[in-house]
């Protein structure tokens, strides 16, 4: 059985990542490269969010904390959902002014989950 430091490793890493490859996306989309539709930059996303998602479910099991059941766990987790929504949004949005728009709000509730994280608690600023 892997130890609970590897994985958290493991999901820290695709943390920076996934981070990293959605300011590399945004940037690229809002300079209208054609570099977004190579097949390595539409899939490697998917391969690291697959990872840090499986990755934090899988700390969530060995800790015996799980989403519904614990709150903090229950706000990230919908702040992630919100997060791939409106990343969507920011990289296909039809127009200028919704993709600005929809980035903000992605990265917004990106540097929600951190706080959450860090903090264990769904209200990380109070």
């Amino acid at each position: 059985m892997m130890d609970h430091s590897l994985i958290k490793l493991i999901h820290v890493s695709c943390v920076a990542l996934s981070l990293v490859g959605f300011t590399l996306r945004s940037a690229l989309m809002l300079m209208g490269s054609p570099l977004l539709r190579r097949r390595w930059m539409r899939t490697l996303p998917h391969l690291v969010d697959s990872t840090l998602f499986f990755s934090g479910l899988w700390m969530a099991w060995n800790l015996h904390q799980y989403p519904g059941t614990t709150p903090w766990l229950t706000a990230k987790l919908t702040a992630l959902i919100a997060y791939i929504v409106f990343g969507a949004m920011a990289l296909r949005g039809r127009t200028r002014r919704r993709r600005y728009l929809s980035l903000v709000a992605a990265y917004a509730c990106f540097f929600y989950m951190v706080g959450v994280a860090l903090t264990r608690n769904p209200l990380p600023w109070s």
